[in-house]
């Protein structure tokens, strides 16, 4: 959980250097940092902790065609997302999808990570492969899309581009946080406040 998130998280970290200085686009999302806690003296040793989100939590990217979420659609945090979304997908050559974000405003949390099934540089998600072809299928690009430069991907679909131009080593994996703690070890997030 918290390899996922902090490797999405320097994504948006790239994805905030690019967008941020473009004229009008204004705020961008942020994926919160996740830590993970060990507390020996606990019957669960292990929690994850992270910064506690006020306000109206909102999911921004589906899991499943079904689910229909207009405040993805018409909100700004929400455009911003799928935005973040394509941005991501792009850059990795469709190899790689943020999804699951959802949170409070711009600030997101409990990401998930899909890659093609042989993974993008070493890192396999912790999603499907499916919701990338659901992405590539069901989004629509919007005025975030187009200040960003970013390709339709109603013709990335039909013909696989050439990788883009964006040098390797500025896409993150991040290696200094490990899963080792299996899920059913694990105990609901602890939420606390943090000055991070």
């Amino acid at each position: 959980e918290c390899y996922v998130q902090n490797t999405a998280r320097e994504y948006a970290k790239i994805y905030a250097a690019e967008a941020e200085p473009l004229e009008g686009f204004g705020e961008v999302p942020e994926i919160i940092p996740i830590f993970l806690v060990h507390r020996p003296a606990n019957n669960i040793p292990y929690a994850t902790v992270e910064e506690e989100l006020v306000g109206e939590f909102v999911k921004y990217s589906v899991r499943d065609g079904k689910e229909v979420n207009f405040l993805r659609r018409d909100s700004e945090a929400g455009q911003k997302c799928c935005t973040f979304q394509h941005w991501v997908y792009e850059k990795t050559n469709g190899s790689l999808l943020v999804t699951d974000l959802q949170g409070v405003g711009m600030k997101l949390t409990d990401v998930g990570i899909a890659t093609l099934a042989k993974g993008y540089k070493g890192f396999k998600g912790n999603c499907s492969i499916s919701f990338i072809e659901q992405f590539r299928a069901l989004h629509q690009c919007n005025k975030y899309c187009e200040m960003l430069g970013l390709n339709s991907l109603r013709t990335t679909h039909q013909n696989p581009r050439k990788a883009t131009s964006m040098k390797s080593k500025n896409l993150p994996i991040s290696s200094t946080i490990r899963k080792t703690v299996p899920k059913k070890a694990r105990e609901p997030r602890d939420l606390i406040s943090s000055e991070h």
